[in-house]
């Protein structure tokens, strides 16, 4: 079964983002869908964002990182109150997508 998963790590702090809210969505038409809405774990991690009863098809996805609040609770004033990271499916594999991030960056790449 194909799936997205997520790793968050903070970069600034040397040690994974736990508790940070993601959302997944789909374009649909010129609008989104949303798929499903989680928080990382305490190894900043987020297993399958697909519910059950779907698999990665062929599109264009959105993730949503909440990481204004996640440093804001750290006392922390983040110059980004949340990452987007857009990008598209064209099989049928697992895509892994971390997210590095500071309270003042973030980098992203494709994860296996």
């Amino acid at each position: 079964m194909s799936g997205i998963t997520t790793h968050i790590l903070d970069i600034a702090r040397g040690r994974p983002a736990a508790g940070v809210a993601v959302s997944l969505a789909r374009r649909s038409g010129d609008g989104w869908a949303e798929l499903a809405t989680t928080r990382s774990d305490t190894n900043g991690r987020v297993a399958n964002l697909l519910p059950d009863d779907l698999k990665a098809s062929a599109g264009t996805y959105r993730l949503r990182f909440e990481t204004g609040a996640y440093f804001a609770a750290l006392g922390v004033a983040p110059f980004h109150p949340f990452v987007e990271i857009v990008f598209e499916i064209r099989d049928a594999e697992q895509y892994h997508v971390p997210l590095l991030v500071s309270p003042f960056g973030y980098t992203t790449y494709r994860g296996s």
